[in-house]
């Protein structure tokens, strides 16, 4: 994609890894508005990459650069934005911190062998970012926090500090924290070397701190101290600190950079970056650059995913080697009109050279649409991307990340490999899609061009399902939510050119008969030459709900003959998918043929067809036929303090709770059996009702009459939309 302009600031050539232990993989991750995309410039800025730093209320930001976001003022794409530090480079992922685009936010992290959770000091910490919080201590991440917008009048950083360490758990401790006089932010103390690192000038100069922080600093650099030593290898530290000798700072430090490294360690920093009303200098950036570089790992230090053979088998020892096996992974997968697919990929071992040929292996994905794959393909160019910027790089080493041109079958999740020994890694964990959005095009232009239009929007997104439902006759999108659905349809509209409208979704009801009844089907025409003659008499019965269909013959005497009877039973299975009050398929009954009339000359298969169908026509209009709507099992997990609030919303869908289950880290885990019709936006009202804690799953568990009330609504809603 070539650079359209937009950013204050020029980057200059591509950053260069001086090999594995020279890379610091970084995803910065956090709740929406927190500054993750601020962050990204300001670190750029003071790395030296770029000029002068983009602004989000502008849309001049290296990372958000999607004409959406743009728009929007907020991520909702993964995006890299790499620099280089003293002789180390630094990919920034820069992730979305809206729960609609989770997909981009776990991709992130599969590429990052450390997250960086950016915090605002204003709003404290959500719901989404204590459950990454999780899933980072499930693989042992190693982890980091930065606490942004300190300089900010609601700013509390220390009230934000207090709510890390309940959240996070032990080991959250600050190492700096921030230095104010009348005239607002000066700049931050390190507790480590008692100095106050003074920016107020606009560049970092060190001095003595104010006297008034001298009991604060004793109190917290004792905590970060004891702190360190916890996690310390040196099993005698802890008692020389307790009998008062003084440990020198060079050996915290060193300490603390293996713990970080390690995952048993979370310092804390923080950061301001002038915006609006607050023009104050930016501070804390060096810093926060070198926890990245000095105590972040670099993928030698992080493990690889497991890596099996395409064909099976054991799983292959893989290490982070340039020399080694290829092995890589499509983080991100993009499509541009003019340019085509571009991937997003992380080089695991090996080193990827443009113009090669790779193996392209995609298992495991196929319930969303995207089918099994293992092809050969050439790689195109090879470049290091900033924000929309393509700058061309020689090789991609293990370790590294970068963009791969022209693999037209790639899709987000694949892996590439040597073409003769074929590999694949184990996919990495993506949230089901639980919001149906249905769609149509405008016009038939707009219906050509929607299926590959589609098609390309699965490809990049595996929290995308595509679904073209048989009964209801819509195109539905499974997204991950409301802004999640709308991206996707802006970007129908303006990257392909496809128009499309959203319709009401239908639920896919089913009919049944509410009692026994009988029914004539007569056919009988006569038009020259052989006519058309077909007489069944049949007797309808309900059955249990799942049965199915049962036919029994029990004609006597031969009046249907032999030949014709299998004839009458497709005619009832073909009138039976047909529905026969309000063109929902029947279920759940048992037809009986009983008696008929057939003529020797004008008696055909098609003749007893439509009789069949024409006698179960008859027999449905003299009972009750009953609709019946899908049932699906609903499991919610939720915070200990919403149970009370989503079993009452439940209840209220017509949903029966089954029982409920703790779970590990107050949470509870809520079984229930409710209707669809009433959980086709369930995935948007409980994030509403948990402020975006909440998670569910749902699977299909029969059918059951709908309520008269309800019953006659949906027959009317079928009237209007026939």
């Amino acid at each position: 994609m070539a650079d359209k302009g937009g950013h204050p600031g020029a980057p200059g050539r591509a950053p260069e890894a001086g090999g594995c232990d020279r890379v610091r993989n970084v995803a910065l991750v956090g709740h929406s508005g927190a500054g993750k995309t601020t962050l990204v410039e300001a670190l750029l800025t003071a790395a030296g990459t770029l000029q002068r730093a983009g602004r989000v209320e502008e849309g001049t930001t290296v990372s958000d650069f999607d004409d959406v976001e743009v728009r929007q003022q907020r991520s909702v794409n993964l995006a890299l934005a790499p620099l280089t530090h003293g002789d180390i480079k630094v990919n920034l992922i820069d992730t979305p911190g809206y729960a609609d685009f989770v997909g981009d936010l776990r991709a992130g992290l599969r590429a990052a062998d450390a997250a960086l959770f950016v915090i605002s000091a204003v709003d404290g910490i959500d719901g989404l970012t204590r459950m990454i919080w999780e899933e980072c201590a499930r693989v042992g991440m190693p982890r980091a926090v930065v606490i942004t917008k300190i300089d900010q009048q609601r700013g509390d950083f220390d009230d934000v500090v207090l709510g890390c360490q309940d959240a996070f758990g032990e080991g959250v401790l600050p190492l700096y924290f921030p230095a104010a006089d009348g005239d607002g932010l000066k700049g931050l103390i390190g507790l480590l070397t008692q100095r106050c690192l003074d920016y107020s000038t606009g560049k970092r100069t060190e001095c003595a701190p104010d006297p008034r922080y001298l009991e604060q600093i004793a109190e917290q650099r004792a905590s970060l101290i004891e702190g360190i030593i916890q996690e310390s290898e040196d099993e005698t530290l802890m008692d020389r600190y307790l009998s008062g000798e003084e440990i020198d700072v060079k050996a915290l430090i060193e300490d603390l950079e293996t713990a970080v490294a390690r995952g048993s360690f979370y310092p804390v920093l923080a950061t301001s970056v002038p915006h609006g009303d607050h023009p104050g200098p930016v501070v804390g950036m060096l810093e926060l650059l070198e926890v990245i570089t000095q105590a972040f790992p670099s993928p030698l230090e992080h493990g690889i995913p497991q890596v099996t053979p395409v064909k099976g088998g054991p799983p292959v020892e893989i290490g982070c080697d340039p020399d080694g096996p290829l092995v890589a992974e499509v983080v991100k997968t993009t499509s541009d009109p003019y340019v085509g697919r571009i991937s997003l990929v992380r080089v695991f071992s090996g080193t990827l050279r443009p113009d090669s040929t790779v193996h392209v292996s995609g298992h495991g994905m196929e319930e969303r649409g995207h089918e099994d794959h293992d092809v050969d393909e050439r790689v195109g160019a090879l470049t290091s991307p900033l924000g929309k910027t393509q700058r061309t790089v020689a090789s991609c080493g293990a370790g590294d990340i970068c963009a791969v041109a022209k693999l037209s079958r790639a899709e987000t999740g694949d892996t590439l490999s040597d073409p003769s020994s074929p590999m694949v890694m184990a996919p990495w964990t993506m949230p089901d899609p639980l919001l149906p959005v249905a769609i149509r095009a405008q016009s038939k232009a707009d219906e050509d061009k929607l299926s590959q239009a589609l098609g390309r929007l699965v490809a990049e997104d595996p929290t995308l399902r595509l679904e073209n439902n048989a009964e209801t006759r819509q195109l539905v999108l499974w997204c991950m939510g409301e802004a999640h659905a709308d991206v996707l349809i802006d970007r129908l509209s303006a990257r392909y050119g496809v128009e499309v409208e959203r319709v009401e979704l239908r639920v896919p009801l089913r009919e049944t008969f509410g009692g026994s009844a009988k029914g004539l089907g007569r056919h009988v025409k006569q038009s020259g030459g052989h006519g058309q003659y077909g007489i069944c008499h049949i007797e309808v019965e309900p059955l249990p709900s799942g049965e199915g269909f049962e036919f029994v013959d029990k004609i006597v005497g031969g009046v249907v003959p032999r030949q014709f009877i299998p004839s009458v039973e497709k005619g009832v299975r073909q009138q039976m998918e047909r529905g026969v009050s309000a063109g929902y398929p029947l279920v759940d009954i048992k037809v009986t043929l009983y008696d008929g009339k057939a003529h020797s000359v004008d008696s055909s298969d098609m003749a007893f067809q439509a009789a069949g169908a024409l006698a179960l026509k008859d027999a449905a209009g003299q009972v009750p036929v009953l609709l019946l709507e899908p049932v699906d099992e609903v499991s919610v997990l939720i915070a200990d303090e919403y149970v009370g609030a989503v079993m009452s919303d439940l209840t209220s869908r017509r949903g029966r709770v089954l029982g409920s289950q703790a779970v590990p880290g107050g949470r509870t885990m809520i079984k229930a059996e409710v209707p669809q019709l009433e959980i086709v936006r369930y995935a948007i009202d409980l994030r509403s009702m948990s402020q975006g804690t909440g998670t569910f799953d749902r699977a299909f568990l029969r059918y059951e009459p709908l309520p008269s009330h309800l019953a006659d609504k949906v027959a009317k809603a079928e009237a209007v939309h026939d």
